[in-house]
């Protein structure tokens, strides 16, 4: 169990090897290795091989994904969004435990190994979803490396006592900490802050800030985390989803942010969404600012959009960002891989002896291809076993100690 050995492969486009895999780690990469005979052998065929994809913002708590349509008539602002979801979940008794479970096995399936998934924590709800998500989490540990964030949708101050049940959930077991726009949802820009990087440092967190926050409003609080950021001596731990504000400064305004955050090791989460102005990748990856990708939200009340299908993603931060050239293209690829990977933590990832083996294999030229292309997942392999083929799990996929199917 847990080792394999994959025959003819071509890692990220390079010329074909064999990939040995012992206690469900790379163990060598080569020509014709051998291996005891009761390993078993993979043919790969000379297909295209990708390290294990990340997702690297999720909200599996949310999702209606395999439910009946949801007719959306919620309002335009983000307040009528926050509103009508924690009502809907509530009246309609929402599961957050079978639907986080329904998706991520759908993202593992599609080569997805690794996921960063917000958890909405707040004072009608309490910590419910957050539960449903660690079940999942639990369920899919032998297979997935699901990362919790505790996350204030329905915002910090403005609702006394999430504060108390962040503290909670961090203690539960969250692995980050998450925030939302300090000064649109919260009001307080500085007071806000300062809760949320407090309860950062005092448990030894990563921060996750959600920043919707556009033009100079945006600007002004990314200063201003980037201050606390410096003080509270939380460099490399900091990460900004959206961060709509560096699309829409202008380009002295937006170098001197992009600036900072490189020193302080800041990184940026970008969906590449058509629907607001974008941290542009290649100014963030010039001014050496990490970039990884994510979905967001898939088929939920908030949007009947997206699959949880991270090459997918890939091609739509590159549309978005007019990747056209081939190097840019694999800069699109590296949001939903190794910079994923790199952003959010996650240890022991790569194409490389000692890394977790956790592979997809597709058939494409090169990686260029396989973002353009997104063809199906021929085979995905997790911490050494393989669980999908053809886009679909195996039905020996072991899922909590049991067997499940597809």
């Amino acid at each position: 169990m847990d080792d394999l050995l994959l025959r003819n492969v071509r890692p990220l486009g390079e010329p074909a090897v064999d990939v040995l895999v012992r206690g469900g780690a790379i163990a060598a990469i080569g020509r014709d290795l051998g291996a005891d005979p009761a390993v078993p052998v993979e043919e790969g065929g000379g297909a295209l091989l990708l390290p294990g994809l990340v997702e690297s913002h999720a909200h599996l708590d949310k999702t209606l994904w395999g439910l009946p349509w949801y007719v959306n008539e919620v309002g335009p602002r983000l307040q009528d969004r926050i509103d009508n979801e924690r009502r809907f979940r509530a009246e309609s008794g929402h599961d957050a435990g079978a639907q986080s479970l329904a998706l991520a096995r759908a993202y593992l399936a599609q080569g997805t190994t690794r996921v960063r998934t917000h958890v909405d924590v707040d004072t009608d709800a309490g910590l419910r979803h957050l539960h449903g998500v660690l079940a999942t989490r639990e369920a899919l540990r032998g297979v997935m490396e699901l990362q919790v964030v505790a996350f204030p949708q329905s915002g910090l101050l403005r609702r006394p006592g999430t504060a108390e049940l962040l503290d909670e959930a961090l203690r539960l077991g969250a692995d980050v900490l998450g925030g939302l726009d300090p000064q649109e949802v919260d009001g307080d820009r500085a007071a806000s802050l300062d809760r949320l990087a407090g309860l950062a440092q005092r448990h030894g967190k990563p921060l996750d800030m959600h920043l919707h926050e556009g033009g100079e409003e945006g600007a002004a609080t990314l200063d201003a985390l980037l201050d606390r950021v410096a003080g509270l001596g939380l460099a490399g731990r900091v990460a900004i989803s959206h961060c709509f504000c560096l699309g829409d400064v202008d380009a002295v305004r937006r170098g001197q942010l992009l600036e900072r955050m490189a020193r302080l090791e800041v990184a940026v989460i970008t969906t590449g969404t058509a629907s607001r102005p974008v941290p542009p990748l290649l100014a963030c990856r010039e001014a050496g600012v990490q970039v990884a990708g994510g979905n967001d939200g898939i088929r939920d009340t908030w949007t009947p959009y997206g699959r949880p299908d991270m090459l997918e993603r890939a091609m739509l931060i590159g549309l978005r960002n007019n990747l056209r050239r081939d190097d840019e293209l694999a800069l699109a690829l590296e949001t939903v891989t190794s910079a994923g990977a790199r952003v959010c933590g996650f240890a022991g990832y790569g194409l490389a002896p000692g890394c977790r083996a956790d592979f997809v294999l597709v058939d494409a030229a090169n990686v260029q291809e396989a973002v353009v292309s997104r063809p199906t997942r021929e085979l995905v392999v997790s911490r050494g076993r393989i669980v999908a083929r053809k886009g679909a799990l195996n039905s020996s996929a072991t899922i909590a100690g049991s067997t499940t199917g597809a």
